[in-house]
């Protein structure tokens, strides 16, 4: 299901802001009108979360929920690139990714809904069950606390001790960068601007810059 039909399950009771009109603006002159309406979507959940009063789970059952309708692509096939990591707003824009544009579009969403840095990180895993390295989101209640996992290939929300699927490599954050020896915090590595696909989105997220999809899934 893709989320073209989402404006029809979020109420729009209140006016986006002028900044969210922008970025639907953009949306529409880059990627077409279905990309504003996913857009649109996307500032909504944002506006609408921020005044529900949600606690972080909600917060976080909610964002995984909205991504995960997304449409799964290779980036060399969406992108004509090996390894390309989408802005929140290429992702809906193109109506889709690979499991890195779902992972930082959740990990930013959550983020504008007030989730901590420090209680978040991408983990870059190998998944068993397909022989392919992946990525996920993982949330720390507390830093002692065994993370829940936010995953683009199943639905549900689940403690890192029941996905024994996912071998986990290295995560990050916005500020640093872990090497994971086991299933926990793992090893301070430095930090996250050591990775470059990372400083790169940064860098586009900072410019306004988008790239065009080289498939329209659209049409």
């Amino acid at each position: 299901m893709l989320l073209v039909s989402l404006p029809l399950l979020l109420s729009a009771s209140q006016p986006l802001t002028p900044e969210d009109l922008k970025l639907v603006q953009r949306a529409e002159e880059t990627y077409g009108v279905r990309a504003g309406k996913r857009v649109t979507s996307w500032r909504t959940l944002v506006m609408q979360n921020r005044a529900a009063g949600l606690n972080e789970r909600q917060k976080l059952e909610k964002v995984n929920q909205f991504f995960n309708r997304m449409r799964f692509l290779d980036d060399i096939k969406l992108w004509r690139k090996k390894d390309y990591w989408a802005t929140p707003l290429e992702f809906l824009g193109a109506a889709g990714g690979d499991c890195e544009d779902f992972s930082i579009s959740k990990y930013f969403t959550l983020l504008e809904l007030g989730i901590p840095d420090e209680k978040m990180r991408m983990v870059y895993v190998k998944a068993l069950d397909y022989n392919q390295f992946h990525m996920v989101v993982a949330y720390y209640d507390t830093p002692s606390s065994e993370p829940v996992i936010l995953d683009n290939l199943i639905g549900s929300i689940r403690p890192a001790s029941q996905r024994r699927d996912l071998v986990p490599i290295y995560s990050f954050n916005g500020s640093h960068l872990w090497l994971m020896k086991a299933r926990g915090q793992g090893e301070l590595a430095g930090q996250s601007s050591r990775l470059g696909l990372w400083t790169d989105l940064r860098n586009r997220m900072t410019s306004g810059r988008l790239a065009r999809p080289v498939v329209n899934l659209d049409d």
